[in-house]
């Protein structure tokens, strides 16, 4: 059997629940047919076939969540190199072991328990401990269905439904930020009382953070905790969160520094239509440089905002209230915009944090 497995959906996005198959085993399909419709993290995407073939076997039912490089689909054929691309996740006996590519368990790792590499990461996943499983595989090798078998053990045990898709991505995500980020958090107020009537801060938020990291760069970087390396970007890549019921989503507005206010408004309103269709392409949820979360528009003034690697901040903008000021020695009152700044301590000094708060809040106070 040829396999074709689950291709590399793009940056961040390990992982896909399958929605529909639209082929079946026994089926002739052409090559750049449509497979099967899955959902990510980020968005459903539609699978096409790699190339001409009749179907052996599909992996997985509608519900089902795969990961990179698991197959996705069994062409009829004998298995060769060239067809089996990436690593196969299967993990189901020891014939599996050739398929892998990489670095194998330590000693240590083999002599504890029993499992290919595909299945200890499942594990981690799934939040397994493997050396509490009997394997029921040859030899006493633990498979992929014995820790699936064992996760919906623990599942029934506690109760409550499973998290999929873009829930479940926001739980992986905020974990890993809390394993590896070292936040700390600066608050600031903006006077907004130089600007017009209309309120809508987000562009100028958009603005004024292009303004900021032309004025101190490291806050819009990319770090790499485990290698300890730090990568700058030249121009802002602004994540926008954005509330959905699925969860929350974080398309991406391209060169806010570069781009007329107006263009940069047209841009927003397409990214909302194609996050509230699921219809916005993985591509435009990927590459974020820093993050953006207009929380204030729901309700809040000042947040602890959750940096997700490899970024290092995200700025929170609170709701704008009308407040007392004190201006040349008497009370007045100002719209003020109340901002929260989280970064990562490990790449960002106090200082430089501190620069870039006052830089952006410098910009947003200009007038329109």
């Amino acid at each position: 059997m040829k396999y074709f497995k689950l291709p590399d959906l793009g940056e961040g996005l390990q992982e896909a629940e399958i929605v529909q198959w639209h082929v079946q085993a026994g089926d002739m399909v052409k090559a750049d047919q449509l497979l099967v419709s899955v959902e990510t993290a980020k968005a459903l995407v539609d699978i096409p076939a790699p190339y001409d073939g009749v179907v052996a076997k599909t992996f997985g039912a509608a519900g089902d969540i795969l990961h990179v490089g698991e197959p996705l689909l069994g062409y009829e054929g004998e298995a060769d190199a060239g067809t089996v691309v990436g690593r196969l996740e299967g993990g189901g006996n020891r014939q599996d072991d050739q398929f892998f590519v990489g670095a194998a368990p330590s000693t240590r790792e083999h002599m504890a328990t029993r499992a290919t590499p595909a299945v200890r990461q499942l594990a981690r996943q799934m939040g397994v401990e493997l050396s509490a499983l009997s394997g029921t595989g040859s030899d006493g090798l633990i498979t992929r269905a014995d820790v699936e078998a064992a996760a919906q053990t623990q599942q029934d045990r506690f109760g409550g439904e499973k998290l999929r898709g873009v829930r479940r991505s926001m739980a992986l995500n905020m974990a890993r930020s809390h394993a590896e980020v070292v936040p700390v958090t600066l608050f600031a107020d903006a006077d907004l009382h130089r600007w017009g009537e209309a309120r809508d801060p987000l562009i100028r938020l958009g603005k004024a953070m292009a303004a900021a990291c032309a004025a101190v760069p490291v806050l819009n970087s990319w770090f790499d905790g485990r290698n300890l390396s730090i990568r700058q970007h030249d121009h802002l890549d602004l994540g926008i969160a954005v509330d959905t019921p699925d969860g929350l989503f974080v398309p991406v507005l391209r060169d806010v520094g570069n781009r007329s206010p107006e263009d940069l408004k047209a841009g927003v309103s397409r990214l909302r239509a194609d996050v509230e269709a699921r219809s916005i392409p993985p591509q435009e949820m990927m590459g974020a440089t820093l993050t953006l979360s207009n929380f204030g528009t729901l309700f809040g003034r000042y947040a602890n905002p959750v940096v997700v690697p490899p970024q290092v901040a995200i700025l929170g903008a609170g709701g704008i209230r009308e407040e007392p000021v004190a201006v040349a020695g008497e009370v007045v009152v100002h719209p003020i915009l109340p901002l929260s700044l989280t970064f990562d301590h490990r790449a960002v000094t106090g200082g430089e944090a501190a620069r870039f708060f006052k830089a952006l809040v410098q910009a947003l106070e200009q007038p329109d």
